[in-house]
């Protein structure tokens, strides 16, 4: 069945973000089942790259032959959850599941991340990342294997769940490794599979490589992630340059002087700072940063007080601070530490304490890497299936990689039934769970299938292209 025409822009970023509609662009069908007609009569080689054609009949067929063991090791993986520097289990079982398939392996890399390395010959080394990690949430959504861990969590008792997908990119990481090994005949080179800790922290990749990633594994030519998203499976979305934003941590602290309620003149409220700074802080966004630039501010916890009837001493904020360039990054900190100054002399209080952790920087896909993948995804999968979107507004430190010197590529594949997701994007409909949601439940098949065969597809393609040239 064919679906009606779809506006391609607002389709891609309702892929990624559940936009509300944006301008009118060209019209294009999407099939939602099996390969589309464009793929199915496209063949021959793309430039630089595989023979499209004649290569993925046999991806194909590994991808299924493999694919039930990659449906249970997901729904294990789904149901035993782990946070970030937390994730031995998990750890532990990709390991033994890459020294299987013939890898050499290392474990403990930046605490808990896994580095396996296959040899095939001379040629381009290869790097293809997955996320080992969690979110501190209780899972909603009421599959058979969904998540019932619990744990302590910066001293709280919290739920643990994958509700970012990070099962799905881990299963898609083991099939890759997998259907690549079964081919080796077809191809020459050196993968190097990395499995990080703590991206949701936006710190295992760092870790990894402060632990001599680079100096202890063959140093990578090329390499890819992928990550999933809200949109319909069978679909791939990427950007070429900045796929994703900067982001970084903020902590204030806003220190007053306790006492009872009932006498508020005897005190320093911070609570009263907190309150005002977080009004505040918008007019940065709203009055001094350039509308057409992107760059925000979240906060996303307030801790402060035991009593409806006590004043406390102090409040602590949390959030994040995101943005693409750095000069639109340095304005919203210089307007964070400027608008807390001014909160607390309007309180007659002590300078707040701010905290501000670099986190990711911005993932900027090589487009070279880009331009190249993307013709072999189309030939692959068909136009219909492969999009271009703009720079989405979360974070990821796959770029501690790509800032290292290494040419890369990070896309997206969509992991909902695309009748359920255009339903959603009707007028008045209700919008589908996003990645971070607790009810977010990927569709396991095709969308475990639909990530290793695009992997496994980008590797054997980059695995042609000639390291010194970049083709």
């Amino acid at each position: 069945m064919i679906t009606p025409p779809i506006r391609l822009k607002r389709t891609a970023l309702a892929w990624l973000l559940a936009s509300a509609a944006l301008p009118t662009f060209a019209q294009i069908p999407f099939s939602p089942g099996g390969a589309s007609s464009t793929a199915a009569q496209a063949g021959g080689a793309t430039a630089g790259g595989i023979d499209v054609a004649q290569i993925k009949p046999a991806v194909d067929a590994a991808v299924n032959a493999e694919y039930g063991q990659l449906d249970l090791l997901y729904k294990d993986i789904h149901a035993h959850p782990e946070l970030a520097f937390q994730e031995t289990r998990t750890a532990a079982t990709l390991a033994e599941q890459m020294r299987k398939i013939g890898f050499d392996v290392t474990e403990h890399v930046g605490k808990t991340g896994v580095v396996a390395v296959y040899r095939n010959g001379a040629g381009p080394t290869i790097l293809v990342r997955t996320e080992l990690d969690a979110l501190p949430m209780e899972e909603k959504t009421g599959l058979p294997y969904a998540s019932h861990v619990h744990t302590k969590w910066r001293g709280e008792d919290v739920g643990v769940a994958h509700s970012c997908g990070h099962d799905v990119h881990m299963a898609s990481w083991v099939g890759t490794a997998k259907t690549l090994v079964s081919l080796k005949d077809r191809w020459h080179g050196t993968l190097v599979f990395v499995a990080q800790p703590a991206e949701e922290t936006v710190t295992g990749a760092q870790s990894m490589i402060d632990d001599g990633f680079f100096k202890r594994f063959p140093k990578p030519d090329y390499a890819f992630a992928l990550h999933t998203g809200p949109g319909p499976y069978g679909s791939i979305v990427f950007n070429s340059g900045p796929i994703t934003s900067n982001s970084d941590g903020l902590e204030i602290t806003f220190k007053g002087r306790g006492g009872h309620g009932s006498a508020p003149d005897k005190t320093i409220d911070p609570v009263m700072m907190a309150a005002r700074f977080v009004v505040d802080l918008q007019s940065v966004i709203s009055r001094e940063k350039d509308p057409q630039e992107f760059g925000v501010v979240s906060i996303g916890a307030i801790q402060g007080g035991s009593a409806e009837n006590i004043i406390p001493d102090s409040v602590l904020l949390r959030g994040t601070i995101r943005s693409y360039k750095p000069a639109v990054r340095q304005k919203m900190l210089d307007g964070i530490r400027r608008t807390a100054k001014a909160v607390t002399e309007m309180s007659g209080a002590p300078d707040a304490d701010i905290k501000i952790t670099e986190g990711g920087k911005a993932v900027n896909n090589d487009p070279t890497v880009v331009a190249r993948t993307e013709a072999m995804f189309k030939t692959a999968f068909g136009n219909d299936r492969v999009l271009r979107v703009p720079p989405i507004t979360a974070s990821e430190d796959f770029s501690a990689f790509v800032d290292a010197g290494i040419p890369s590529m990070f896309f997206f594949i969509g992991v909902n039934d695309p009748q359920t997701f255009f339903a959603s994007l009707k007028p008045g409909a209700k919008p589908l769970p996003t990645n971070h949601s607790p009810l977010f439940a990927p569709v396991p098949e095709p969308s475990i299938k639909t990530g290793v065969t695009a992997m496994s597809l980008a590797v054997l393609n980059a695995l042609q292209w000639n390291k010194a040239s970049g083709q």
